[in-house]
């Protein structure tokens, strides 16, 4: 599991050391402070661990990030500058930390070091970005390939993922339960046929084009723990779930993710949204390993973070922040009639 991220002098970061808890690491903060930053460059190391994956971290940083070039990650600052950032991973029973870091520089130059990164491990690493790509799957992958499409690489590698193989062989009872779980959520299963995701239930097969959005993000999850890409050792971000998600449905995304932590998967969340942090307030149990995450500007508008496992410890908290200052709002309102 990811232990720990340092950054120096990179994108928004000039100083930041963040330790990560081994289950459910929910990152919160204003916009510009950095959250998926943070888990774009930690995927981006995630997914070297694949054996799949012939690539450098800095080239994968620069497909994840999309820059005009490398040297654009550096911090903003006068003249030439340089940066750095480190991601620290543990396997199970070891009692040392593998890491693998990245140095770059303005002028574009890059160097790569490695401390067992990618050794005697299997690993997914897993983001879903803020907008569904289900819908647009088919021939994204060959005019993605061509150059046809100017999309970050993560796009691209979530696609690729939902088309992998639903594993064979009887379903484990922890993978049906979650399956039942959403199958009941999105009143169907999901199946592929000629690069189209279609739900499928007893009144047929509807394109997932045709879904709202928050369902196919659950058809989504329906397929990575169907063809088990979510699964023990795997690792998942989530940009913003509850984008375009009905607040009725944020009950299910905890439950879900909540499942899929004790059975061994570790997940990233940033998220701005109040329903959901409530709703992980009052599913958690004390076997949840939950760590909340604050990215802030401080007086000298640096990010700097706190990180807690107490929610209402969370400070500052623009979340809670602002529905507080909603309420005043509407109780100043209602004694301005008497």
């Amino acid at each position: 599991m990811i232990t720990r991220f340092k950054a120096t002098n990179f994108t928004v970061f000039t100083d930041i050391d963040i330790t990560f808890s081994p289950g459910i690491n929910i990152i919160i903060g204003k916009n510009g402070t950095g959250k998926t930053h943070l888990m774009k460059a930690i995927y981006a190391a995630c997914s070297l661990i694949d054996k799949r994956v012939d690539r450098t971290f800095d080239q994968k940083l620069n497909g994840v990030f999309m820059p005009n070039s490398i040297g654009r990650l550096v911090h903003r600052s006068k003249g030439r500058n340089s940066g750095s950032i480190t991601v620290y991973r543990r396997n199970e029973g070891e009692m040392k930390d593998r890491s693998i870091s990245c140095s770059l520089t303005t002028l574009n130059k890059t160097e790569i070091k490695s401390n067992g990164w990618s050794e005697d491990t299997r690993s997914e690493a897993v983001f879903i970005p803020v907008k569904d790509m289900l819908a647009n799957a088919p021939g994204f992958r060959s005019l993605f390939s061509r150059k046809e499409l100017a999309y970050e690489e993560i796009y691209l590698d979530i696609i690729d993922k939902a088309f992998l193989p639903v594993a064979r062989g009887k379903l484990t009872p922890e993978r049906e339960r979650l399956l039942g779980i959403l199958n009941k959520a999105i009143s169907g299963k999901v199946v592929e046929k000629n690069e189209t995701f279609y739900l499928k239930n007893r009144a047929g097969e509807l394109e997932f084009a045709l879904l709202a959005e928050g369902s196919r993000k659950l058809g989504l999850l329906y397929r990575l723990i169907q063809n088990e890409t979510l699964t023990r050792g795997s690792i998942l971000f989530w940009d913003e779930p509850e984008a375009n998600l009905n607040p009725h449905l944020s009950q299910t995304v905890v439950r879900i993710l909540l499942e899929l932590q004790k059975t061994g998967t570790q997940i990233f969340i940033a998220t701005h949204d109040y329903i959901l942090l409530k709703e992980f307030e009052l599913a958690a149990k004390e076997e949840n390993e939950i760590l909340y995450h604050v990215l802030y500007h401080n007086e000298n508008d640096v990010i700097k973070h706190i990180s807690t496992p107490d929610r209402d410890s969370l400070s500052p908290n623009a979340i809670d922040e602002t529905y507080a200052r909603i309420l005043d709002d509407e109780i100043q309102k209602g004694l301005k009639g008497l």
